[in-house]
Order: C-alpha cells, then sequence, then structure tokens
C-alpha cells in the first residue's frame, strides 16, 4: 500500500512534461527547467530552414530546444533503444564541448545496439518471424535476422540492400536475402508485389487499378520456391522454365519488355533504386523521419500517395535529394535529422494551432517501445526477462543476457512485450505496433508481482544503497539519474527526503518505494 501512494504523490506533484506539453500557449511563460533551454530559434541545418518556414507562414511559434538533460535521454532511446548510463549522462551534462550534441550523435552510430536496435525496426518491417502465418522457422529467422543487422552495422548503402533483397536466388538458409520472398503470406505473384511495394515504396497497391496492379505482378512471376532434402530449407530461384518476351510497364507508367533470358526481378530492381524513381527515396527518408520523429511528413509512413500529400512538400523532397547525393548512405539522414533544430526541440508547444504537432512544431511525445520498456526496468531494476519457444522445433532458447531489442524471431515473445503492444510481424504495416496505454499497462506497471520482484532482487538498487553510504540526498540523486537520466529538481528533492525521514520505514523500502513512483511516471514512459 505504501507503494502505491508513493507513487501517486509522486505523480502528483513532479512536473509532467505531457502535461505542460498539452497546455495551452506558451509564449509569454518561463522557460520550463529542466526540461528546455532559453536559447534562439537559429536554423541548425537544412531541415530546419523548411521546418520554420513552414510554421512561420502560419504563425506558429516552434517550441524551445530541449535541455542537455532531456536530448541525452532523447538521443538514446531513439538511436539504439537503450537508457543512458548515469556515467554517460554526468559526462554529457558536464561537457563544455561546443558540438557535444553531435559527437554524441557521431558515438551512438558507432555502437552495437544501433544495429541491434535498428534491425529490429527492419525485422518488423520485413516480417521476420519463424511461427505462423509467415513461417521462416528458426534457421532461416537467425541468418536472416543477422543478415540485416551486419547490414546496419556496416552502413551497406540502401540500394544495395534493397537490390539484394530482390535478386538473390538460393537456400533460405544460406543466402538470407531470399528470405524476402519467403517472407511473404502466399507465394503468388500478388502479394509478392504487395509486400514490394509496401517495402520499399511505401505504397498499398490495393488501392490502385486492377491493370496497373497486375504490371508490377508481372515483374515476379518467375519465382519459384523448391524444397530440400533439409528441414524447412527451401531454395527460391528464377523458374528455368522457357516464356515469352512480355510487355509491361513500371509503377510511373513507362513500358517496359521483360526478354525471356532477363530475370524479371533485377528489371524492376534497376527501376526501383534509381535516382530519378518517384518512390524510392522518399519513401525511405520518410520512414526514418517518422522513426525518429513520431510521425512522417507524409503520415502514414506507409500510405503514400496522392490521396496523403506530405505536410511539407519541400522538407520531404530536400531530405531525398540529400539521400541520392549521399549515394543512399543513410546514416547522412540519420546525422541530418539528428542535429537539426526540429529534432532537438522541446516537447513543450508553444503554440495551441491545430497544425503544430503535423508541422512539428515540437517534439512529438510517445510511449516507449514494448522492448525498449522491459529493457530499461531490467537495466534499472533486473533481473533480465527469460525468451524460449519449444515450438516450432527445434527448441529455441535466449539468453538472460541477451536484451529484447536483440530478438531476432517475432514468434518469442512474452506477455509483458504483447501487452505493450509489440507487433506480431504478419504484415509489416507499421500500425502493427500500437504504443497506446492501457488500463491493463498501468495496473501492470503499478501492482504486479512482475515489477515487484525485479525492484526488489534488484543489483541496482543495492549498490546505489551500498554506495551512498547513508547520505539521503546522494541516494536520490542517483534514482533519479538512473530512472530519468536527471537530477531531481529542488522540490522534488524534498518531497523525497520527507518520504525518506517518515518514522518506521527503512531506507531499502523508501528506495524501492521512490524507484517505483518514478518508473510510473509519464516521464519515464515516455519519449519526451
Amino acid at each position: 500500500m505504501k507503494t502505491i501512494l508513493m507513487a501517486i504523490l509522486v505523480l502528483a506533484t513532479a512536473p509532467d512534461v505531457l502535461s505542460a506539453e498539452r497546455a495551452a500557449p506558451l509564449q509569454d511563460k518561463p522557460v520550463i527547467h529542466p526540461f528546455e533551454n532559453n536559447t534562439a530559434a537559429v536554423p541548425a541545418n537544412i531541415i530546419d530552414e523548411h521546418v520554420l518556414a513552414a510554421l512561420g507562414e502560419r504563425g506558429i511559434e516552434p517550441a524551445r530546444p530541449c535541455s542537455d538533460e532531456v536530448f541525452v535521454r532523447r538521443v538514446y532511446l531513439d538511436m539504439i533503444g537503450t537508457l543512458p548510463e548515469p556515467r554517460a549522462v554526468r559526462t554529457f551534462l558536464r561537457s563544455r564541448h561546443p558540438h557535444k550534441r553531435a559527437v554524441l550523435i557521431d558515438a551512438l552510430l558507432e555502437r552495437d545496439e544501433f544495429a541491434e536496435y535498428w534491425a529490429l525496426k527492419w525485422c518488423d518491417l520485413l516480417r521476420v518471424k519463424a511461427e505462423f502465418p509467415i513461417n521462416l522457422w528458426p534457421n532461416a529467422v537467425h541468418a536472416y535476422h543477422r543478415w540485416i543487422r551486419d547490414a546496419i552495422r556496416d552502413n551497406k548503402k540502401y540500394d544495395l540492400f534493397v537490390r539484394e533483397l530482390l535478386t538473390s536466388s538460393g537456400s533460405n538458409f544460406r543466402v538470407p536475402p531470399v528470405n524476402f520472398y519467403r517472407a511473404v503470406q502466399g507465394h503468388e505473384p500478388s502479394a509478392i508485389a504487395k509486400a514490394v511495394a509496401l517495402s520499399f515504396m511505401g505504397v498499398r497497391i490495393e488501392k490502385w487499378s486492377r491493370a496497373r496492379r497486375a504490371a508490377l505482378e508481372l515483374f515476379f512471376s518467375r519465382i519459384q520456391f523448391k524444397p530440400t532434402a533439409e528441414w524447412k530449407e527451401e531454395i527460391v530461384t528464377l523458374d528455368p522454365a522457357p516464356v515469352e518476351a512480355a510487355g509491361t510497364f513500371f509503377p510511373d507508367g513507362t513500358a517496359v519488355t521483360l526478354e525471356p533470358h532477363v530475370d524479371p526481378r533485377h528489371v524492376f530492381a534497376d527501376w526501383l533504386i534509381g535516382e530519378r524513381n518517384p518512390w524510392f527515396a522518399r519513401n525511405i527518408v520518410n520512414r526514418i523521419w517518422s522513426w525518429l520523429m513520431g510521425r512522417g511528413i507524409i503520415d502514414e509512413a506507409d500510405d503514400i500517395g496522392p490521396h496523403n500529400p506530405p505536410a511539407i512538400g519541400s522538407l520531404l523532397a530536400c531530405l531525398e535529394e540529400e539521400l541520392v547525393n549521399a549515394e543512399f548512405d543513410l546514416r547522412h539522414i540519420f546525422r541530418l535529422i539528428l542535429n537539426s533544430r526540429t529534432y532537438q526541440q522541446s516537447s513543450i508547444a508553444r503554440t495551441d494551432h491545430a497544425e503544430g504537432e503535423k508541422l512539428f512544431a515540437f517534439y512529438i511525445v510517445r510511449r516507449l517501445d514494448a522492448e525498449v520498456l522491459i529493457d530499461a526496468l531490467c537495466a534499472i531494476c533486473g533481473p533480465r526477462e527469460s525468451y524460449s519457444s519449444p515450438i516450432p522445433e527445434p527448441f529455441t532458447y535466449i539468453p538472460e543476457t541477451q536484451r529484447s531489442i536483440s530478438l531476432a524471431d517475432g514468434s518469442i515473445t512474452s506477455p509483458f512485450l504483447e501487452m505493450f503492444g509489440r507487433p506480431p510481424r504478419d504484415t509489416g504495416l507499421e500500425s502493427e505496433r500500437s504504443n497506446s496505454p492501457t488500463d491493463a499497462q498501468r495496473l501492470h506497471l503499478l501492482n504486479s508481482t512482475h515489477i515487484q520482484n525485479k525492484i526488489e532482487k534488484s543489483w541496482r538498487l543495492r549498490t546505489l544503497l551500498k554506495s551512498s553510504k547513508g547520505n539521503r540526498r546522494l541516494l536520490i540523486r542517483s534514482i533519479y539519474i538512473a530512472v530519468l537520466s536527471r537530477d531531481p529538481t529542488p522540490s522534488e528533492m524534498a518531497k523525497a527526503q520527507d518520504y525518506f525521514n517518515q518514522t518506521g520505514l527503512s531506507q531499502r523500502n523508501a528506495t524501492s518505494d521512490l524507484v517505483w513512483a518514478l518508473i510510473n511516471s509519464k516521464e519515464f514512459l515516455y519519449r519526451h
């Protein structure tokens, strides 16, 4: 009971960035510490020129820049799906380097967790899953996931990445990118064309005319799937049966003749990754923007078309051009977005204009992904989660040292991941993942033995108690840094000390109560 009461007390009195973000216009209000800075809104790069111009046309005031405390937590979560370690937070906050944010961004791009976290994003999109209805099976899942992760780690150029996915042939155990075709529900050309268009063009061809769909399907009409003697292995290749030359057209209307001796997949890939393709660069820069900023310039990010125009057309065109000029180096787009003032602005709005969110007048608040959230809880409270799957064979066991963001198989899950919206990876649609809060989630975090056991068994809390040596201010400060990546405000420190000073309450119980309260705060549960 004390734990729940303490949680309610802290949640009711601590600064709530989400409430502030939805407040009335704040142009004349003071800076809200420790969440924002009072510095001039000077464009940091070309992205900001387009965003601020769009906001200026409508008289919308952009948010102030976020504070260093907010930035370090935000960029760790957005780039590597990981809370920053307290030592990293303190080092960053103490630094006086004039470009320390850019330096941190570059460092995070080289971390192993960057490849792990963005492989998770791509595995959602590419439907990497062992069981029904995808049925890749474990051997193929792990080969495919490893290939995706290594491509991100090695910064493989995006056009080459997609070309390999579309044109590879061979065993799905030994040539991982052929699993793109294996991971489609159905081997018929219509199902494959639908998956190709969704994944690499960001379009839903169900909205196209029948003739236009048939033209795209023809490029994938000669794919053959052959079983082998090895359990669940399959060969994906071009059907060698003789065919006649066939005329069709690309999605942009350009006519083409498919010669019998040429793999039509190569013809389509050559068109798709061309510099002048109207969909290829636009789709991926819009997806990256959506993943980092909370919504696409075209939103939804996988529903591109005349019916869904971009919020800031010049910004989307700018990012397309930047990607082409960088020879499809996706890290260039990451750097451009992450170093922009638009990304680094506060989540606290200075406008109540209806189009403020659509035009990125502030950083969009959203709940942590299920995998990121459970990893954060394990990092603060421990112990690690256990994952295993007896079906399908062979038995799959995930070591407890492996984090949830590193799970290769969409079939390997847990009640927590399912409760907090992990996608089933059945369709490749962004909407499969749900980050909307529910009553079941709130009750689980407030009053479950799962969370209680984590807090009671936390090696980190035991370490903090021991290292503080009875210094309550130091202990409280260490807890805030570990959970929220910032120091407590004077008001928070006073309230926490009052609670610690209660007669009959042990320091260990007070520590557990404070941690439990903070992990139930919106500031912890949300990207802000």
